[in-house]
């Protein structure tokens, strides 16, 4: 909150998708910062002024049991982790998480041989 003229006044920090459009607020529910979409979880490479579109590739989870949010950089293919906020899309969260185990990098038969 700051004051303008002696006034309260608010400020709400927002950003449009880079993917979707959708006009979202720079803090999470919980008052977290965010820097991505909580519809499709699209981002924007901004720290290195590429500005390119930064897609959702992976979840990783920390030793704490905190989930990140892996994104590749489409144009200069850098990754970045970022924490999951509270109201992020919940079915693209878990279709990620799962997709290792649902297309693994051999053959499912060979289980069949063991």
């Amino acid at each position: 909150m700051s004051t303008n003229n002696g006034k309260p006044s608010t400020t709400l920090n927002t950003f449009q998708c880079v993917r979707c459009g959708l006009t979202v607020t720079a803090n999470a529910p919980d008052g977290t910062a965010r820097n991505h979409c909580p519809s499709c979880l699209h981002s924007q490479h901004l720290l290195d002024g590429c500005g390119s579109r930064m897609i959702p590739i992976s979840i990783a989870v920390l030793r704490t049991g905190e989930w990140m949010i892996i994104h590749r950089c489409t144009r200069c293919g850098e990754l970045t982790s970022n924490p999951i906020c509270g109201d992020d899309n919940q079915l693209i969260l878990m279709r990620m998480a799962v997709r290792p185990l649902a297309q693994p990098p051999f053959p499912l038969e060979a289980f069949g041989d063991l």
